[in-house]
């Protein structure tokens, strides 16, 4: 599914044009996204959590010559599912 077909989704569900439900989808990623970039846990009751977890600094090897590197530290997005979710897999 993409943001078109989960917009067209939303605004079948809650009667509102297709434009107006895109912009509300769009809205909450970005909240989301702007949450996670000030290192802030969202969570979505019956849906899941969206955390910031820090990946240290480790050793690596370059694919094309086997030289060993080190990868530098990052930050990434981890999504954790809760229950309600889980049960409707």
């Amino acid at each position: 599914m993409n943001i078109g077909e989960l917009a067209k989704s939303v605004a079948a569900t809650t009667g509102t044009s297709e434009t107006d439900a895109k912009k509300a989808v769009v809205a909450v990623f970005d909240q989301i996204a702007d949450a996670a970039a000030r290192g802030e846990e969202v969570a979505i009751p019956g849906f899941g959590k969206f955390a910031v977890k820090d990946r240290p600094e480790r050793e690596g090897r370059n694919p094309a010559t086997g030289e060993a590197i080190t990868i530098a530290a990052s930050k990434k997005v981890s999504f954790t599912a809760a229950k309600g979710l889980k049960d409707k897999l």
